[in-house]
């Protein structure tokens, strides 16, 4: 032990030697680098979005129209799923795939705790209890085995989390939530591109939720999402909760929100 201890103190000495003379508190030194640099990015392609911006002003289509549309098809087709839907962000593709199945209080959602707030922020709104399983150690997923000792018969869906940009092990995730007949929302906000066994992120689950917040992998102007699925019904159900909740238009069975968003379709690589 003593060995040890003179060893530990030695690193110790000498990392404070070096600490000193390369402090790192003087943040105006380093202030000049960011950590991400979008005007670099804007620079780039500056021409086609500055024209595809003008297009939207001229149209005067300030809320969905055919930018949006289009967008929405190229992500469905990217990610081998039949239906994609905008959304006014990442955080809000993850409450609108919770609303539609009707998630309420009482109900139980299993997810992972490792992850940004919004994931667990989601299914707190709604009034249901959150559930963590742990993670796998080694690619610090949700672990599916940690799941199948959490389910009850309030669990009315789970969340897993495709992290830095690896899927999580949804096959047998999948297969306890088959049994079971839980829902599978794809929190794939970090993940857009990835695949798992052949499949594109957001065509494994239920559903899938990707965020396109300036800094994310492919990222926009501002705060924005999408919602993809293979469900027709749910597909459905989705769109109207995003937009008030009309089936049809002006009537008004369910409540939703106003999830929609403005067709600046062009996107730059975050």
């Amino acid at each position: 032990m003593n060995g040890v201890t003179s060893n530990g103190n030695a690193l110790r000495d000498k990392f404070r030697s070096v600490a000193s003379e390369h402090p790192f508190d003087r943040a105006e030194e380093i202030s000049g680098v960011p950590l991400l640099d979008l005007k670099i990015k804007y620079q780039g392609i500056k021409t086609e979005i500055d024209s595809a911006t003008g297009k939207v002003v001229e149209s005067q289509r300030f809320i969905g129209g055919p930018e949006v549309e289009a967008l929405e098809r190229e992500m469905g087709e990217y990610c081998s799923c039949k239906h994609a839907i905008g959304v006014s962000s990442g955080t809000d593709a993850l409450l609108v795939s919770l609303m539609a199945p009707g998630i309420s209080p009482g109900d139980e959602v299993i997810t992972t705790p490792f992850n940004f707030f919004a994931t667990v922020s989601s299914i707190l709104r709604l009034g249901a209890k959150v559930v963590f399983a742990d993670i796998d150690p080694v690619t610090f997923n949700i672990d599916p085995a940690q799941i199948n000792g959490l389910v009850t018969d309030k669990t009315k869906a789970s969340v897993p989390v495709h992290l830095f940009g690896q899927c999580a092990e949804m096959g047998a995730l999948l297969d306890n939530a088959n049994e079971k007949g839980i829902p599978v929302v794809e929190d794939a906000a970090q993940a857009i591109g990835a695949e798992y066994l052949g499949k594109r992120a957001g065509s494994i689950g239920t559903v899938g939720c990707f965020s396109f917040f300036p800094s994310k992998n492919l990222g926009a102007f501002d705060d924005r999402g999408m919602i993809t699925t293979n469900d027709d019904e749910l597909a459905g159900r989705l769109r109207a909760i995003k937009n008030q909740g009309p089936q049809p238009k002006y009537f008004h069975p369910m409540v939703g929100e106003n999830f929609d968003w403005m067709p600046f379709r062009l996107l730059c690589l975050g």
